[in-house]
């Protein structure tokens, strides 16, 4: 069970589909988020009222049996025309077969059939939400991309509406969850925008699976600068509670200096949990190689599916009974900001 959106978690079900069906992984579910109103879904949801598809559609690509010619078609973005610029085929075919089944799930189920997907794609809510965040200066976004773009510390993130009913499906599939994966992806656009429906959350802390952290690798211009990793957990406690996650996934190769100092010209710096900071927050951490080979700074899918398919239970490595998820089960979220 993986739990995001954006391209980060386009990057781990890239990875783990290849062993959907295996010994190692029976099924494989995403629950992504529909909070996106920038670019071609901010413009659909603003002009045809649907919820943003865009998320959803890099998820149904990387999930795709084959990512050739389907999978490149859902992709493609046109280049100009009137009403047609800046939009993906994707997004288009999505908010048309809304239009036609008058269901927005029905039409991702639809699209799963087409690209022969290798798991399961599941919105958080089927409910319009926006995000709204405070900085640390006092200044108020509104809106996902002004979110991201806030270029402040922020002191606390919430939903507009503040409880938005989740997703049926997506309750019950956190009730048979073996193994829960948070990220990676925009701490504050992808992660906790999907932790903070209630539903979610308390499905996620009543979960006897292990809570899984797969920490970024660089923070995000705009929306994390600054950030180490002590301060990403913190932020997550903060909004979620005590005792939500078990366990962080961190790289442990060492990243070219080069690469970083073209990455920090750019505002963006490496991401850092040490075993002590990770001791403190109560969390496992584990750090193997994440890195992927080129010219940038990402998260190699092969890679990171073997560590999080390492984390999952087996029948001689069992979900975590122990304080820690007691600790979890017994916690209460925060109050709303």
């Amino acid at each position: 069970m993986a739990i995001g959106g954006g391209t980060g978690l386009a990057v781990l079900l890239r990875g783990l589909k290849g062993h959907v069906g295996s010994e190692r992984l029976g099924e494989l579910t995403a629950i992504v988020t529909v909070s996106d109103d920038g670019g071609s879904s901010g413009r659909l949801r603003r002009e045809l009222s649907v919820l943003p598809p865009g998320d959803i559609r890099n998820c149904l690509v990387a999930l795709a049996d084959d990512e050739d010619l389907l999978a490149r078609l859902f992709q493609y973005r046109f280049p100009n025309g009137k009403g047609l610029s800046g939009h993906s085929f994707g997004n288009l075919f999505l908010t048309a077969l809304t239009g036609i089944t008058g269901d927005f799930y029905q039409a991702v189920l639809t699209a799963e059939s087409i690209l022969s997907v290798r798991g399961r794609i599941l919105p958080a809510t089927l409910s319009h939400l926006r995000l709204r965040a405070r900085g640390v200066s006092g200044r108020v976004y509104e809106g996902e991309s002004a979110v991201g773009r806030s270029g402040e510390g922020l002191e606390s993130l919430e939903l507009d509406p503040a409880a938005p009913p989740a997703f049926p499906p997506a309750l019950e599939a956190l009730r048979d969850a073996d193994l829960i994966l948070l990220g990676p992806g925009s701490l504050y656009t992808s992660v906790l925008a999907n932790l903070l429906i209630p539903e979610i959350r308390q499905a996620v802390a009543a979960s006897p699976a292990r809570v899984v952290l797969l920490l970024n690798l660089m923070t995000q211009p705009g929306e994390t600068d600054g950030m180490g990793g002590a301060e990403h957990l913190e932020a997550v406690r903060r909004h979620v509670g005590d005792g939500l996650v078990d366990t962080v996934l961190v790289n442990a190769r060492p990243l070219p200096p080069t690469q970083i100092e073209r990455y920090m010209l750019q505002g963006s710096e490496p991401v850092t949990l040490i075993e002590e900071e990770a001791t403190a927050a109560g969390l496992d951490r584990v750090a193997v190689d994440l890195l992927a080979e080129g010219e940038f700074l990402r998260h190699d899918p092969r890679k990171l599916a073997e560590a999080v398919l390492d984390l999952a239970p087996t029948a001689d490595r069992h979900p975590p009974s122990s304080s820690r998820a007691a600790r979890r089960h017994g916690s209460s979220p925060p109050e709303a900001p």
